[in-house]
C-alpha cells in the first residue's frame, strides 16, 4: 500500500510538472497558428520550429521511417528497399523502414518520437504538421516538376450512373477521415455537382484507396472517391482493368504525398537527410510504380499545400 501511495504521488507530481511545462511553452511561444500546443511557429512558415533548447534536439544513430499506408504496406516495404539502402549509406547510419498499418498510427508514431521522418499522403500531411510536428521538405517529381493528382469519382463502366447527382441514396465509398481525395475534397467539391455527403448519402469508409477501387469493381460500392494516381498505379500493375471503370468527376490538381522530418531532429542531420533525398534517383521499379516520377524535389509546406488547406477550411476542422 505504501508503495502504491508513492507511485500515485509521483504520478501527480509528474503531471504537475508536465502541465507547468505546457503552460510555460504556451506563455513563451510567440505564435503557433494551427499547431498543437506542444509546438511553436515563431517564423510563421506554418510548421513547427525546432526546439530552442539544444538538449532537446535528437540525432539518433538509427533512423526509423514509414510511408503513407494508402495501399498494402508490404508493397512499399519492398518498393523502397533501394532508397532505404541509399539513405543508410549516405547518412552512415542504420535506417529502418516501419510498415505502418494506418494513417492514425503513422501520425501517432511521429508525435511520440518513434518516427524520425515519413511520407504522408496529401490530406494527413495537414494533421501530421499540426498535431505531430512534421516538417515537409520533399515530394516526388519528374523532370524537375512536382507530381500532382486529382480526386476522381469512379463507377463500374457498366453502371447506369452518369452524373454525381445520380448517386443520391447509393453506396458511396470514402477512404478515411483525414484523406484529402478520399474524404475532405469530396465534402468540399461534390455539393456543387449535386451530391452532398452525409445529406444525399452516408459515406462508407473503406480504409484505403485500393480497397475503394476494388469495392466498386466487386459491387460493394456504387461509386468511390479516390486519388487518380492510386488508380493509375493499380492499372499499370495489372491489378485493375481500366476499361472496367468509368470516371464521373475529376477535380483540379492537388499535390501528392509529402516527405517530412520530425521537428526536433538536429538541424545538421535534417540538412544531410535532405541532401540524401535529393541526390537519389529512382530505380526503374520505383519510377514505374510512381507514375514516372524519378526523384525527390524540395517543397515548402506553406505554398505547396495551400489548395489542400483551402479544402480543409471549407469542410471545417480536421477530424479527430
Amino acid at each position: 500500500m505504501k508503495h502504491h501511495r508513492i507511485l500515485v504521488a509521483c504520478g501527480i507530481l509528474a503531471a504537475f510538472f508536465w502541465i507547468g511545462s505546457t503552460e510555460s511553452r504556451a506563455e513563451t511561444c510567440v505564435q503557433r497558428g494551427a499547431l498543437d500546443v506542444a509546438y511553436c511557429d515563431a517564423d510563421g512558415d506554418l510548421v513547427a520550429d525546432p526546439p530552442t533548447d539544444p538538449a532537446k534536439l535528437r540525432n539518433p544513430k538509427t533512423l526509423v521511417w514509414a510511408f503513407a499506408p494508402i495501399e498494402d504496406p508490404a508493397v512499399y516495404a519492398q518498393l523502397f528497399r533501394p532508397f532505404t539502402k541509399h539513405l543508410s549509406k549516405c547518412l552512415d547510419r542504420q535506417i529502418v523502414y516501419y510498415p505502418v498499418q494506418s494513417v492514425a498510427a503513422e501520425i501517432a508514431a511521429m508525435r511520440a518520437g518513434r518516427l524520425h521522418f515519413a511520407g504522408f499522403s496529401t490530406g494527413p500531411t495537414l494533421e501530421a504538421v499540426n498535431r505531430a510536428g512534421a516538417v515537409p521538405f520533399a515530394a516526388k517529381g519528374q523532370s524537375g516538376e512536382l507530381r500532382g493528382y486529382r480526386l476522381i469519382a469512379i463507377v463500374r463502366a457498366d453502371s447506369p450512373y452518369q452524373t454525381l447527382a445520380d448517386l443520391k441514396g447509393k453506396r458511396v465509398a470514402h477512404v478515411s477521415a483525414a484523406s484529402n481525395s478520399g474524404n475532405l475534397a469530396p465534402r468540399a467539391l461534390f455539393p456543387a455537382e449535386g451530391l452532398t455527403p452525409d445529406v444525399d448519402y452516408r459515406p462508407i469508409m473503406s480504409g484505403a484507396h485500393d480497397r475503394s477501387v476494388m469495392g466498386v469493381l466487386s459491387h460493394d460500392y456504387d461509386m468511390a472517391a479516390v486519388a487518380s494516381d492510386v488508380l493509375q498505379r493499380l492499372v499499370e500493375r495489372g491489378a485493375v482493368d481500366r476499361t472496367a471503370i468509368r470516371t464521373l468527376y475529376e477535380s483540379p490538381l492537388f499535390p501528392t504525398s509529402a516527405f517530412a522530418h520530425a521537428h526536433d531532429l538536429d538541424p545538421d542531420l535534417t540538412e544531410k537527410l535532405k541532401a540524401c533525398f535529393f541526390s537519389f534517383r529512382f530505380p526503374p521499379e520505383m519510377t514505374a510504380a510512381f507514375n514516372g516520377d524519378e526523384q525527390f524535389l524540395p517543397v515548402r509546406y506553406a505554398e505547396a499545400w495551400k489548395a489542400v488547406r483551402a479544402v480543409t477550411d471549407v469542410v471545417g476542422a480536421l477530424p479527430d
